[in-house]
């Protein structure tokens, strides 16, 4: 079996990335397509925990900027993930891949809350923890969740799905001639603002010493290759460490 380069694994999946070609709602195939990749990659008895957005279902700063009040839209965004982990626990065990939700907004009859030692045990026992409802706080958006979540659980890395190649200077599909970055550090990305997670997200996987790889979802094998150290996407790191 082929050595991995991270044993402990958080994957940050985007909610419109559910919704397949109509970028809402839950396409049942382009799930069954996540389910399958997740599969791949446990093969290599890696820990893994997902985080997912709610932006194919809801998202807060859009009913914000609509006139809604800030906490509520951020709570309703927050239940929106819980929808899109539950769908994807569904997806994993119809794959035979075990999981778990669990949430940082208590719903017993749903799923379990979130327990930091807990989970830690979960992934030991070789079940995907799937984690929902991000902080469990307005004004936090799952990217920060993640990081956070990444710290919490002494995650090696952060993998930032996405459907773009890794992390471009401007955005690619406007752009053909957008150049794509193989390596960066936190302060390139804060100082160049470029918008691959918030900069609360980043300064927290900058002071924990976290790497985050950027990369393309939507191409077969791409989640295994990087848990592998394959060349693939972007890397974000301090240039001296993990990455």
């Amino acid at each position: 079996m082929p050595k991995v380069k991270y044993k402990r694994v958080l994957l940050k999946l985007s909610g419109e990335v559910f919704g397949g070609k109509q970028k809402y709602g839950i396409d049942p195939e382009t799930l069954s397509v996540i389910a399958k990749e997740i599969k791949e990659v446990k093969k290599y008895n890696v820990d893994l925990a997902v985080i997912i957005g709610g932006g194919n279902i809801f998202r807060g700063i859009s009913g914000f900027a609509s006139g809604m009040d800030r906490a509520t839209a951020d709570y309703m965004g927050m239940l929106a993930t819980i929808i899109n982990a539950l769908a994807l626990q569904d997806a994993l065990e119809k794959e035979g891949v075990w999981s778990r939700v669990q949430t940082a907004i208590e719903m017993r009859s749903v799923a379990e809350p979130f327990i930091r030692r807990r989970a830690m045990r979960h992934m030991q026992k070789g079940r995907v923890v799937i984690l929902a409802a991000g902080t469990g706080n307005p004004y936090f958006s799952t990217d920060t969740a993640a990081a956070l979540r990444a710290a919490e659980l002494d995650a090696d890395v952060i993998l930032k799905a996405t459907k773009v190649g890794g992390v471009f200077d401007k955005d690619p599909a406007k752009h053909p001639n957008a150049k794509m970055y193989k390596k960066l550090d936190y302060l390139e990305i804060l100082n160049k603002k470029l918008k691959i997670m918030d900069s609360t997200a980043i300064s927290l996987c900058m002071d924990n010493d976290i790497p985050i790889v950027v990369f393309d979802l939507t191409k077969h094998g791409n989640i295994a290759r990087v848990v592998l150290g394959q060349n693939v996407g972007t890397v974000v790191s301090d240039g001296k460490t993990k990455a």
